[in-house]
This record gives C-alpha cells, sequence and structure tokens, in this order.
C-alpha cells in the first residue's frame, strides 16, 4: 500500500474512534469532541446541544423537531439555511452522525422525498438507525460508508448537504468528485464547514485533538473552489462566517484556533 493511502487510512481510523467514542459516552461540545476525553466533566445534553445548535444558525423549532439524542452539537453551522429543500427531492447527508440533519431535511421534502445519510462510524450508523425507528421517519435511510467512496449510485441525488465533516476528510478531492458523481445534472452542494483563514502552523496541523476537532484538517477557500472546479462544479461560493470566531474559541480555549479557521457556507452546483 502505498505512503500516502496508509496516511490516510491512519487519519480514518483515529477520526472513527474518536467519534464513535462519542456516540459511547454520550456527546460532545461543539464540533470539538474533547470534551468526550476519559475523565471529562462536559457532557452535551439535549439542551445544551440545542443551545450550540442555536448559537450557529439552527431555530428553536428546528432542535425541538429532531428525536430525542439525535443532535450531539457536533455541527459548525447549519447547512439547511443554504440547501433550500423543495418537497419531493433526494438528499444526501455527508457524514450524518446521530441524524439530526438527515431528520430536518426529512420533513424539508416531505413524505414523496428521501433522505439517505452516510456516516463510516458504525456506532453513529446503529444510533441514527434508532432514533430514526424511534422519530418514526419513514423517509430517511443510514447507510454506513466513506464520503470518498459513497455507498449511492451515480446521478441520484438532488442536493448534498452536509455539516463541519469534509474538513476531516484525508482526501477532501475525493470527497467532491463522488458527490459530483451522485449528483443529477443541476444537483447542488450546501455545506457547512471550516475553512483556513491562513496558513495553519504544522505543529498545530499534526495535533490529532485539533485534527478531529474539525481545526488542523481545514483548506484554505482557495484550495476548496479549486478542488470543486476540478470536480467539475460551477456557481460555486463560499461565504465565510466571520461571527464564528467566539464559538471556535470556545472549541480550544488558549490554543488560538479562531485565528487560523472559521465557519463558512459552501454552495456549487452541478451542470
Amino acid at each position: 500500500m502505498k505512503t500516502q493511502e496508509l496516511q490516510n487510512d491512519t487519519v480514518k481510523t483515529i477520526v472513527r474512534e474518536r467519534y464513535g467514542r462519542i456516540v459511547e459516552e454520550g456527546g460532545s461540545c461543539g464540533c470539538a469532541p474533547t470534551c468526550c476525553a476519559p475523565g471529562a466533566v462536559a457532557k452535551t445534553t439535549d439542551r445544551n446541544a440545542a443551545a450550540i445548535s442555536q448559537g450557529l444558525g439552527y431555530s428553536h423549532d428546528e432542535t425541538r423537531s429532531a428525536p430525542e439524542g439525535a443532535n450531539l452539537g457536533l455541527g459548525c453551522g447549519n447547512p439547511q439555511t443554504i440547501a433550500a429543500l423543495k418537497s419531493g427531492e433526494t438528499v444526501l447527508d455527508l457524514g450524518s452522525g446521530a441524524g439530526f440533519d438527515a431528520f430536518l431535511a426529512a420533513r424539508a421534502v416531505g413524505p414523496s422525498g428521501r433522505v439517505i445519510g452516510v456516516d463510516m462510524t458504525p456506532g453513529m450508523i446503529s444510533k441514527a438507525r434508532k432514533n430514526q425507528a424511534e422519530g418514526g421517519f419513514e423517509n430517511v435511510e443510514f447507510r454506513l460508508g466513506e464520503i470518498e467512496r459513497l455507498p449511492v449510485a451515480d446521478s441520484t441525488v438532488d442536493v448534498i448537504i452536509s455539516n463541519c465533516v469534509i474538513n476531516l476528510s484525508p482526501d477532501k478531492p475525493s470527497v467532491f468528485r463522488e458527490a459530483f458523481r451522485v449528483l443529477k445534472a443541476g444537483g447542488r452542494l450546501a455545506i457547512s464547514d471550516i475553512v483556513a483563514l491562513a496558513p495553519i502552523p504544522e505543529e498545530l496541523r499534526q495535533d490529532w485533538e485539533l485534527y478531529t476537532g474539525c481545526v488542523a484538517g481545514a483548506s484554505s477557500v482557495e484550495d476548496l473552489k479549486d478542488m470543486l472546479t476540478q470536480a467539475g462544479f460551477t456557481k460555486i461560493r463560499i461565504m465565510r462566517k466571520d461571527d464564528s470566531r467566539e464559538i471556535i474559541g470556545g472549541w480550544f480555549p488558549g490554543r488560538k484556533a479562531e485565528d487560523f479557521v472559521a465557519s463558512a457556507n459552501i454552495e456549487a452546483v452541478k451542470p
């Protein structure tokens, strides 16, 4: 196996283990999973997960409408605000976690629509399926898989959403190529994610806590535009959210992550 492939597998293994532990230990604190370290005091309850999400742009109605336990407070924005979902559409959620955004999308597309959630962490898939059954969502399904190799057929999806997940991938060009493949012509990408504001120092990029916490793996706006263009997307818009500085600063107090990254809305269209 090539060196780069080994490095990519290492990243995926570490990310999978950390987010698997989030499921086992009952929550997180924002996008960063550091609060789930052994011995940590803070845990995300449904109440403070809702508060975190409302601070990222979700409405009170949205945080209240999902099944209990679906919102783990792991996002960095609200892709629903830019997705403009319509009744009857098929939606794909990349890195669907416990199902929070997938369930909101299911409500938006209605019974004639369909939502597919893909996540590489078995514990997240199990939790999402449990939440689905308890919530009675018949138009949602969750599939175990990697976003670099989506278990989804070509040209079958109207909209792709994702919330603070693609930054975790060690092979982002493959993610965007796969997104392009599964979208129908005219299909759109509506993503909330973390972007780099400045070159991230190497010592921070090598910090696994910052990587799994959505900081060290961030790409610049220019690099993301290049990746999306190379994948075939047009009408690319990346809007940085400067008001995310305080929230990101709270993920790793004292580490100055807010000086290097910000939340952003990422939109693109498959011609």
